[in-house]
């Protein structure tokens, strides 16, 4: 690809020329690209190095090594302009411009290049991931913890590809059947359910029943009757009580002592409500995963986000003092984190703050 001259004349290099109005936010089918022109303070090092990762973050192309392209698209411009004022700040200089060519450039070439950059970051994505499994088929016994950690990190680094593959590159659907691969072999690696915990319950036998749990529910329990109204029963209602006290006949217990559905061997009470009634929506993995290390603190999962999830329920727990309130507002906040899984399950551009946090590092094996 052909370079553009030297970024003092840039200016004459752009067709046509001029900075992007501030209260602009549309891009222009006349001027596909937006270009960050940038001069960078000699101290501190880290400020380079800081600018190199948000631009490899945004997926941005080197037309030079100091002017960088991107789709000329209003969340691009945001992205550029964020970049802009952080070096700015540092010390340094930077414009953000719109163009429809650069030099001798063509939109074709610079098409080509954002390819060939997402073709390479998928080329790579397949070689690990193959590693991966070959060191876990390696082993007599593969640590099945070990892989699932693997499996949400790769997942999440898919997402982070393909939100940035702006222009369709080779290499995707090669990518998605690795992780498929790496999937499969997670998957082999979970506990299958006891001889004695039955077959398969039908919800429908679940239905117009009275579910009781312990008083001031936590986070296995909101989950628990999240779960119960959004897969078994829409209708469910909710009592308060000890296990001991009396209770109607059409009453299912759950999380509580030697009740119908508790805890069982290592997981938790969504866990086995979600194997027991065969639920196997994707998104429920998520969901268990972050259940189980809030509630068993075994950090079998090593979920980061757990944390977060679990300030949202002691904040609730701090705030309702009625058992009943405070169950609702759970089921409201799981119902949510369930929709969020359904959008950030596409390959959608992630958040900022997502960026910032950089790429996953390359995992020793599974």
């Amino acid at each position: 690809m052909r370079r553009v001259r030297d970024p003092k004349s840039l200016s004459d290099s752009i067709k046509p020329p001029g900075k992007l109005p501030p209260t602009s936010t549309r891009g222009s089918s006349a001027e596909p690209w937006l270009l960050l022109v940038h001069q960078l303070p000699a101290r501190p090092v880290s400020v380079r190095v800081k600018t190199w990762r948000r631009l490899q973050q945004l997926g941005a192309v080197a037309v030079k090594s100091s002017v960088y392209a991107l789709p000329n698209r209003p969340e691009m411009r945001e992205d550029f302009e964020w970049v802009r004022a952080e070096i700015v700040a540092a010390g340094g200089q930077a414009t953000v411009f719109q163009a429809s060519t650069v030099d001798t450039v063509s939109s074709d070439d610079l098409r080509e290049a954002f390819r060939r950059e997402r073709q390479k970051d998928y080329r790579e994505f397949v070689q690990v991931i193959d590693k991966l499994i070959r060191a876990a088929g390696g082993k007599r016994r593969h640590d099945p913890r070990r892989t699932t950690k693997a499996l949400r990190m790769w997942r999440d680094r898919l997402t982070e590809i393909e939100a940035i593959d702006y222009f369709a590159a080779r290499g995707r659907e090669d990518a998605r059947a690795a992780l498929a691969r790496l999937e499969a072999l997670s998957a082999r690696g979970q506990p299958t359910p006891a001889a004695g915990q039955g077959a398969t319950l039908d919800p429908a036998a679940f239905r117009g029943r009275r579910w009781l749990t312990r008083p001031r529910p936590g986070i296995d329990r909101m989950a628990s009757a999240w779960l119960i109204r959004r897969f078994i029963d829409p209708h469910a209602s909710f009592l308060f009580g000890e296990p001991d006290a009396p209770r109607e006949s059409d009453t299912v217990t759950f999380d509580m002592f030697e009740g119908d559905f508790t805890h069982e061997g290592d997981d938790c009470t969504f866990e086995v409500l979600c194997a027991r009634f065969a639920l196997t929506e994707p998104r429920l993995r998520d969901v268990a995963e972050l259940v189980h290390d809030l509630d068993l603190k075994d950090g079998r999962f090593g979920r980061a986000d757990a944390p977060l999830l679990g300030a949202l329920v002691e904040g609730l727990r701090l705030r309702h003092d009625q058992d009943e309130e405070l169950l609702e507002h759970g089921i409201v906040l799981f119902d949510a984190l369930y929709q969020g899984q359904v959008v950030s399950s596409a390959p959608l551009r992630r958040t900022r703050a997502t960026r910032a946090a950089g790429r996953p590092r390359r995992a020793r094996g599974a």
